[in-house]
């Protein structure tokens, strides 16, 4: 079985960032050897798309702590954290949770903190204008957000840093699993919003993690 796995364990020495092993798909048999290439190297992982079902076919399950909610795990001993939260993560509604959580886990596994603001979309923005002071704290914001994804927009003219939009395939009829909120953000007028895959949220911290590792050689 490791014969079908070739881990890039230089990752974090090249960009700053560790190898994250995609789950879905993958067989918990593959999985399981991909851990032992893990234990053997004495390297961390980061797991993510790894359904309840197949978390509890997995061995070494003492050596990882899972999330059901994001359908993420970490594997190994987790670096501490560094720092105060540098990045708000953003989720419109509830729906869009899980795709919050991947992103909060993916920058805790890699020793960033980041604070949560769930359920403030457009529907109701009282809740939004209540929590701008909060948002406004923090350099950098992942904004997830599905239907018509107003939300990334309305925060790309409010907040001076870094904007992650992460389209949720949260909708129905014309919302297409997502499409119709990545169009939106596509199109977006707000200025420099940085758009990401449909529900990924791993990928939105992977971008928060670039700026943040740039942050340092721009100031000089």
């Amino acid at each position: 079985m490791t014969d079908e796995v070739v881990l890039d364990f230089g990752r974090q020495e090249r960009i700053g960032m560790e190898e994250a092993v995609y789950c879905a798909g993958k067989s918990a048999e593959q999985i399981v050897a991909i851990l032992d290439l893990a234990s053997a190297k004495g390297a961390p992982l980061l797991l993510t798309r790894l359904d309840p079902g197949k978390f509890a076919a997995l061995t070494r399950q003492d050596q990882i702590d899972y999330c059901p909610v994001s359908r993420t795990a970490f594997f190994g001993q987790l670096r501490p954290l560094v720092g105060p939260a540098q990045v708000a993560i953003v989720a419109a509604g509830t729906s869009d949770v899980p795709v919050a959580r991947e992103a909060e886990r993916t920058l805790r596994y890699h020793g960033h903190a980041s604070s949560l603001f769930l359920d403030i979309g457009v529907a109701g923005l009282w809740r939004l204008t209540e929590r701008l002071p909060d948002l406004r704290a923090h350099p950098i914001a992942i904004v997830a957000a599905g239907m018509d994804a107003a939300l990334p927009s309305v925060l790309g003219g409010l907040l001076s840093g870094p904007i992650i939009a992460v389209p949720t395939s949260v909708g129905y009829g014309v919302a297409e699993g997502g499409h119709t909120a990545l169009n939106a953000v596509l199109a977006s007028c707000a200025p420099g919003v940085l758009v990401v895959n449909i529900d990924n949220g791993y990928g939105a911290a992977s971008a928060a993690l670039r700026f943040i590792h740039a942050a340092p050689k721009l100031a000089k």
